[in-house]
């Protein structure tokens, strides 16, 4: 699986941006998608997931109400609508792809739980 992410950028708070991933190699009814973001000096942390084959999604206490995670099956992208932004939201964001048999347990929040990463795509809110 090779994922490209784009869309990131430079907003004021309280705006808006949509992160795209492309993804080649891979199956929606099999893979499912993940968003994470890591700033300077924080650990790498999930921000929102996606299990498209059973329409089910997942996100962080922080960003539910401002962000939404959707799935285009026939243009195999992802995406992650960002609404309300705030400083704190600043950070590298990255697309993430696994096998859905990896989120056992409640694992769609794990970063060891994805396998295929993208280079990420920076986020600034300021």
């Amino acid at each position: 699986v090779q994922l490209v992410e784009s869309g990131g950028g430079s907003v004021q708070p309280g705006g808006s941006l949509r992160l795209s991933c492309a993804a080649s190699g891979y199956t929606s009814t099999t893979n499912c998608m993940g968003w994470f973001r890591q700033a300077p000096g924080k650990e790498r942390e999930i921000v929102a997931a996606t299990y498209a084959a059973l329409n089910r999604t997942h996100y962080v206490d922080s960003v539910k109400g401002r962000f939404t995670i959707s799935q285009d099956n026939v243009n195999n992208t992802v995406y992650l609508l960002m609404n309300s932004l705030k400083p704190e939201d600043t950070a590298m964001y990255y697309c993430a792809a696994t096998d859905c048999s990896l989120w056992y347990g409640g694992g769609w929040f794990r970063r060891t739980r994805y396998i295929d990463w993208g280079q990420g795509t920076q986020v600034t809110v300021s």
